[in-house]
């Protein structure tokens, strides 16, 4: 087995919009990400939008992606910001909490 066939790791950073802070958005964002086996964090943004951050393989985390594009199940997303990069490491998944 060469290592070209092992998965890819990559970084996605997510800004998302809509009704998406108040409704479980972050709590069912770490949920689902733990149950992909990603690393990462999110958080809430003072203009009303969500911040996420998923490390892992590359698929994985398109599939994150597509999972943040419906959300919680009352949230209403209108928008789903992603820029890809290479990963940086992050161990574990959570919930960062503003201070504002």
């Amino acid at each position: 087995m060469s290592n070209s066939t092992l998965p890819k790791q990559t970084r996605a950073h997510a800004l998302i919009s809509g009704k998406v802070q108040g409704v479980g958005y972050r709590y069912s964002t770490m949920n689902a990400a733990k149950k992909l086996g990603l690393n990462g964090w999110v958080r809430n943004l003072p203009d009303s939008r969500v911040e996420a951050v998923f490390e892992g393989a590359s698929e994985v985390v398109q599939e994150m992606i597509r999972w943040c594009h419906d959300g919680s199940i009352k949230a209403i997303v209108t928008d789903v910001q992603v820029k890809y990069s290479e990963a940086e490491g992050l161990q574990g998944f959570e919930i960062i909490r503003s201070h504002e």
